[in-house]
């Protein structure tokens, strides 16, 4: 039996090590949210920094949110948008001083800093509990600090300077609040009373655990009445009750699975710490049973957009979820959608309730949205839905959730579709998103509309076959694909719509839909990748109105087409746009633009769509080397590769479902294969002729390794260990690794 035979792939990764070289650092106090540290639990959260005007820079601010905290608007029609709660300040004796460092501990998910002040030190651990609505604040003083306070402030009573340093937005709306403060069983109490129904109420208990030790517990809860004050002070009670550093263990032990479930890494210091600080950021965001990711996640600052955005934010925030191997995060979107079914259906016209439904563009967490004139957003949202069944390959959820509200969401299509003279079905005007918004430009044959139709059809037909539904409907969306109207296409390449080219810049990717992220138009015909390459460029050389979520989507595109090296370059770019704290910011904080640079990175290492796995599909020539360990694909396949001095050096693909498996492996000779399971075996295969692709037969917990060479295989995944690589680069502003110098 050979060495291969008997090996297995094997994640050879210290982890906390690895992840240390991740971290944000500070060596001077943050001063801005842009700036600041981040903490969250997927419900409530802090940004973590302080000012610098003279009367506030004893103070170090935890800006609080917690995301679900909605008020009804009584000065105009509109959602109930997300309001400021208020902050929790460290109150020092003295001035935040040098030499003053921060540093954000992700494997940990907890911040450690030393404030050095006029008047002493004080060193501080903060963190928000994984598993329980909390936020702790551990100080530790010198004498000169002793005195050294927390206190809760808030919203209405936050000093005018720190407001005006975070600047404020006249589109945003703040309510008008009754403060009421009050003590229950030894905790402290704030209520903020919005209306009779509605009210935010934080709790709050400071410890002392050693002479010049102690912790300060926070907690928010929402809603009406004493049970969300009960609430709020029961999970006081509950953490300063139990053995602190038990609690803390729990806390850690939730991120380090969170974490293990999947690994990448790459030669650029610089991305790879941007993914991996996104990986946090999603998880601190959202969780199975916590609220959907709406534009800002728990940290909400001063905005025109405090609420759920469905034309493009939404989708983008949970694009990574998928490949990264994290589903549970994406559940917070099945369940959203599962449970405001009712109202998605109220959003269309009565005459079409009773067998549609649609989103508009923007809601609270209602998903209430009334659809005008842009239509296609559900469906959208439904390709989400979709994506979550095809990696998790999740029956229950595609028959019961997605099946009857995509379903829904092709019918209202249908109703609103027209027929020409010689057969052809056309749609009427509507909104490609953000091209010419302000104009509120309406098309023809919208290609968003138009892509997200086909697809929507496609999908439908697909699920009725796999689970022998017998849909009344079954005919007429096969006569729609049969006689939809073709995408309209002009020499620049796919156009917004009939009659309309894309003239000016335009920041989304609306009208580039059926390749990205629908993948309708592939690039193995040479036509179609014509096609493609044609539209991308017209799309880039149009720069006037590019943003930070334009460049990521490009890069999507460009890693379809296998280039690799512009992918990087639209990638490096957008880091240039990207706060130090690895945020986005517009005319206000958006979510999805960072997070969707990392489904971009996953498009460099593996791409999974159309039934076919692509391993390293797009890998730039500055990267000789990159490995990653379970990302999972379509199928519900996990997969794990690596590349050293250019070449993949191995394959292996887990089946978890049984599903057909066909492999893309960008090798053109003769390969070598064993497949490991209830009953091994092994082969080889000459890929010379099939463009580099392979087809096994995997059954559910069956794996198959690939590799070019007979000889003893090396099958460890390792991170990167170049000397050059950055480490730490996020955080506080620091030129010196802004110019290479790492300081290691």
């Amino acid at each position: 039996m050979s060495e291969f035979e008997t090996s297995q792939v094997k994640l050879d990764v210290d982890w906390e090590h690895f992840m240390a070289d991740q971290d944000m650092e500070w060596v001077v106090k943050p001063t801005s949210w842009e700036e600041g540290a981040f903490l969250g639990n997927g419900l409530i959260g802090a940004m973590i920094y302080g000012e610098e005007h003279a009367s506030k820079r004893n103070v170090l601010r935890w800006v609080t949110g917690r995301t679900d905290v909605v008020v009804r608007r009584t000065d105009q029609p509109g959602f109930p948008p997300r309001v400021p709660i208020g902050e929790l300040h460290l109150e020092l004796s003295g001035k935040i001083y040098h030499p003053t460092t921060m540093r954000l501990d992700i494997w940990n998910a907890e911040l450690h800093a030393t404030l050095t002040t006029t008047q002493g030190e004080v060193k501080v651990r903060t963190f928000v509990h994984s598993e329980d609505p909390v936020i702790a604040i551990e100080l530790e003083t010198s004498e000169g600090e002793r005195d050294a306070r927390c206190a809760w402030v808030a919203y209405p009573e936050v000093d005018h300077v720190l407001k005006n340093a975070d600047g404020f937005n006249l589109n945003q709306y703040v309510p008008s609040v009754d403060v009421e403060k009050l003590e229950v069983n030894g905790v402290h109490v704030c209520r903020q009373h919005y209306s009779a129904e509605e009210m935010c109420v934080t709790a709050w208990k400071e410890v002392q655990i050693a002479p010049n030790r102690r912790v300060c517990f926070l907690s928010i809860a929402f809603g009406q009445g004493n049970a969300d004050l009960a609430e709020a002070v029961d999970a006081i009670i509950r953490a300063t009750s139990q053995d602190f550093q038990a609690w803390v263990d729990t806390h850690r032990t939730w991120w380090h699975r969170y974490y293990q479930q999947s690994f990448i890494s790459i030669p650029d210091g610089q991305l790879e710490s941007f993914y991996w600080l996104q990986m946090y950021k999603l998880a601190s965001a959202t969780r199975a049973d916590k609220p959907l990711i709406d534009n800002q996640g728990p940290w909400l600052t001063s905005t025109p957009w405090p609420g759920v955005w469905f034309n493009m934010n939404v989708q983008m925030s949970y694009s990574p979820i998928y490949t990264a191997n994290r589903l549970e995060l994406g559940e917070s979107l099945v369940r959203a959608l599962e449970a405001n079914v009712y109202n998605l259906i109220r959003n269309v016209r009565q005459e079409f309730q009773h067998d549609s439904a649609g989103l508009g563009r923007s809601c609270s967490y209602d998903l209430v949205a009334t659809v005008d004139d842009e239509v296609g957003n559900l469906t959208w949202i439904c390709h989400n839905l979709w994506r979550h069944y095809r990696y998790s390959m999740d029956e229950d959820m595609l028959s019961d959730v997605l099946f009857p509200i995509l379903r829904r969401s092709i019918q209202y299509y249908l109703h609103i579709l027209e027929g020409d003279e010689e057969g052809k079905l056309h749609l009427p005007a509507t909104i490609s998103p953000e091209y010419g918004s302000f104009m509120r430009t309406t098309v023809q044959d919208c290609h968003y509309d138009l892509a997200l139709l086909r697809w929507g059809c496609k999908t439908l037909l697909h699920i009725c076959e796999r689970h022998h539904i017998e849909d009344s409907h079954i005919e007429s969306w096969k006569d729609v694909l049969a006689r939809l109207t073709a995408f309209p296409v002009d020499e620049t390449g796919f156009m917004v719509g009939k009659d309309t080219p894309l003239a000016y810049g335009h920041r989304h990717f609306s009208h580039l839909l059926a390749i990205f992220p629908l993948h309708l138009i592939g690039c193995e015909d040479e036509a179609d990748r014509k096609l493609v390459a044609t539209s991308l460029r017209h799309w880039l050389e149009k720069e006037g109105d590019l943003r930070g979520f334009s460049l990521t989507g490009a890069a999507s595109i460009a890693a379809t087409l296998g280039w690799g090296n512009l992918a990087l370059d639209l990638l490096k770019s957008l880091m240039l746009l990207i706060k130090p704290n690895t945020m986005y910011k517009e005319a206000g904080p958006v979510m999805e633009t960072p997070l969707a640079g990392a489904e971009a990175i996953h498009d460099m290492l593996l791409q999974s769509w159309g039934g076919m796995l692509r391993v390293f599909p797009a890998v730039p020539d500055a990267w000789d080397e990159a490995v990653f360990h379970d990302l999972r694909g379509e199928g519900a396949f996990l997969v794990s590769a690596s590349r050293k001095g250019g070449e993949t050096q191995f394959i292996r693909v887990s089946s978890l479902a049984g599903e057909p498996c066909r492999i893309k492996t960008g090798w053109k000779e003769a390969i070598y294969w064993r497949i490991n399971g209830d009953k091994p075996r092994e082969g080889t295969a000459d890929l010379s002729t099939s463009d580099g692709e392979i087809q096994m037969e995997l059954a559910q917990g069956e794996e198959v390794i690939l590799h070019r060479r007979k000889e003893s295989l090396d099958l460890g995944i390792r991170a990167m260990t170049r000397n050059d690589k950055v480490v730490r680069y996020f955080g506080g502003h620091k030129p010196w690794r802004l110019y290479g110098i790492t300081c290691r």
